[in-house]
């Protein structure tokens, strides 16, 4: 297979393998007129297997998407062919409006315009909570 590289761009690496699509669908990247591409399953020495995301555009990313969904990955920053920034995002002690409450009784579901705010409760398990009634996001 052959993926070619870009030149300016994003490239999300070293995402657990079967994570792209979750990203891919968090991260809106479906309505985006630019080339995006998703590699699953690739080798990986570090890690067995792997998932890459490819963004042929210089566009905002979410970082905290991108923490919440896999805090091992990395983002790298490409202008003129050439990395220009490579972070590890980690796990973001806030989400906001990343996800959304399911607990039918939470004011969310009631006061539309209040922000789905979840803290992260146990890093150690990845779990966060809603600030305002304590539910669980999946």
């Amino acid at each position: 297979m052959n993926i070619d590289s870009i030149r300016t761009g994003i490239v999300i690496d070293h995402i657990t393998a079967g994570r792209a699509m979750r990203l891919y669908d968090l991260l809106d990247l479906g309505s985006l007129d630019v080339s995006v591409a998703i590699i699953q399953n690739a080798v990986s020495h570090k890690m067995g297997r792997k998932d890459i995301i490819k963004i042929d555009a210089d566009i905002p990313v979410n970082f905290d998407v991108i923490g919440y969904v896999d805090p091992t990955a990395t983002v790298n920053i490409i202008r003129d062919g050439t990395v220009v920034d490579k972070r590890v995002i980690g796990m973001p002690e806030i989400l906001r409006n990343v996800i959304r409450c399911k607990n039918p009784r939470c004011i969310t579901s009631t006061e539309q315009e209040l922000d789905h705010v979840f803290r992260l409760s146990d890093r150690k398990h990845e779990i966060y909570r809603c600030i305002y009634c304590e539910t669980k996001a999946n």
